[in-house]
C-alpha cells in the first residue's frame, strides 16, 4: 500500500472498480447514490420528512422535554440540526458521505481501488503532482490511502465538501506550493509520505526516491535534478536506498550549489553521497568535453573540406580545363 507511485499509475476509465463492468448492481448504486450527494448536494428525492410526534392539530410544536435534549445540544451545537453545515459554511456530512462512496469494504479508509476511482472522479492522475498536494493538504500518513480522519479534516482545511469543491481548489492548493517556506513543507511531507509505515520503512527505495524526486519539482525542476536522478539510476549496487536526511539536505543542495558545481566543497557537511555525485558528475562532463574535441579534430583533419580546401580544389579543376582547351 505504500507503493502508490508505482501502482497507482493506471487508474480505471470506468467509474467503477478496477474489474470494470464487473461491478455489481448494488455497488453500482450505491456509487451513483453517493456521487449525488458528496458531488452536487443533491438530496435523494421521494423522502419527505416524517411529521413529528409532537405536532398538535393547530400546527405548533408540544415542547418535549427529555434528560437526553441537553447532551444532544452540546454536541450538535444547535437542538434539532444535526446536518447543519458548521460556521465556514462546510457540511460534515457531505464530506463523510463523499468519503463513504470510496472507503473500503473492510477497513474505514479509502485504500488503492478507492484511491483510482476517487482520483477518476477528479479527473486526475494518481500518479501526478496535484494528487501529492492534495495528500499535503489531508496530511496523508501513506500513499494510496486516507483515513477517514485524514479525509474529513482535509477537506475542512482545504474548504471543500464535495468533488467539484476539491476540483475548484487546486489551482490555489499549486500556488500555495510554490512559496518558499509550503514548498519546504511539501518536499518534507513527501519523504514520509513515500515510506512504507506497514513495514517501518526509514529510508526510501531508490527507485521510489527517484519518482517522488521528479513528482515534487513539477512546477520548479533544479538544473541539476535530471543528472542527479541519472546518477542514481546509473549506480543501483551503491545506493540501497535514501535516508532523511539525504533527502532533506538534496534541497539544499539545488539551492546552493551552482549547475557547474564549481562552489562545492566536500569540506562542507554535504552527505557522502553528494560527493559521489559531484566527482561522478564533472567526470562525465570530462568525457564528454573530450569526444567533443576528438569529433572536431576528426573533421579538421580530412572528415570535412575547409574552406582553403575546397577553394584550391576549385581552382585546380579550372586549370585542368585550361590547359585541356590548349
Amino acid at each position: 500500500m505504500g507503493q502508490c507511485v508505482n501502482k497507482c499509475k493506471n487508474p480505471t476509465s470506468s467509474l467503477g472498480s478496477k474489474s470494470g463492468d464487473k461491478e455489481s448492481g448494488s455497488k453500482s448504486h450505491k456509487k451513483s447514490s453517493c456521487m449525488g450527494s458528496a458531488g452536487g448536494h443533491k438530496e435523494e428525492p421521494g423522502a419527505p420528512c416524517a411529521k413529528p410526534s409532537g405536532e398538535l392539530s393547530n400546527g405548533t410544536k408540544a415542547l418535549e422535554v427529555s434528560a437526553e435534549t441537553p447532551v444532544i445540544s452540546a454536541l450538535m451545537g444547535e437542538p434539532g440540526k444535526e446536518d447543519s453545515p458548521e460556521r465556514d459554511g462546510l457540511s460534515v456530512k457531505h464530506i463523510e458521505e463523499m468519503f463513504s462512496c470510496y472507503k473500503d469494504e473492510q477497513e474505514d479508509a479509502i485504500l488503492e481501488e478507492g484511491m483510482e476511482r476517487f482520483c477518476n472522479d477528479l479527473c486526475v492522475d494518481p500518479a501526478e503532482f496535484r494528487v501529492l498536494v492534495l495528500a499535503w493538504k489531508f496530511q496523508a500518513a501513506t500513499m494510496c490511502k486516507f483515513t477517514r480522519k485524514e479525509f474529513v479534516e482535509g477537506c475542512k482545511a482545504i474548504q471543500a465538501d464535495s468533488l467539484e469543491g476539491i476540483c475548484s481548489r487546486f489551482p490555489c492548493m499549486l500556488l500555495e506550493a510554490q512559496g518558499e517556506e509550503s514548498f519546504k513543507d511539501l518536499y518534507r511531507f513527501t519523504f514520509q509520505f513515500g515510506l512504507d509505515a506497514d513495514e517501518g520503512q526509514r529510508s526510501l527505495q531508490r527507485d521510489i526516491a527517484i519518482a517522488l524526486w521528479r513528482l515534487v519539482f513539477t512546477q520548479d525542476m533544479p538544473s541539476i535534478l535530471e543528472r542527479w536522478l541519472d546518477f542514481l539510476a546509473e549506480n543501483p549496487p551503491g545506493i540501497r536506498g535514501i535516508s532523511r536526511d539525504t533527502w532533506n539536505m538534496f534541497l539544499n543542495f539545488t539551492q546552493a550549489i551552482g549547475p557547474d558545481l564549481s562552489n562545492y566543497s566536500e569540506d562542507e557537511a554535504w552527505p557522502s553521497l553528494f560527493d559521489t555525485f559531484v566527482e561522478w558528475e564533472l567526470e562525465r562532463r570530462k568525457r564528454e568535453e573530450e569526444e567533443e574535441r576528438a569529433a572536431a579534430a576528426a573533421n579538421d583533419d580530412g572528415g570535412t573540406p575547409t574552406e582553403a580546401e575546397r577553394s584550391l580544389e576549385t581552382d585546380g579543376g579550372r586549370g585542368s580545363q585550361t590547359w585541356g582547351g590548349h
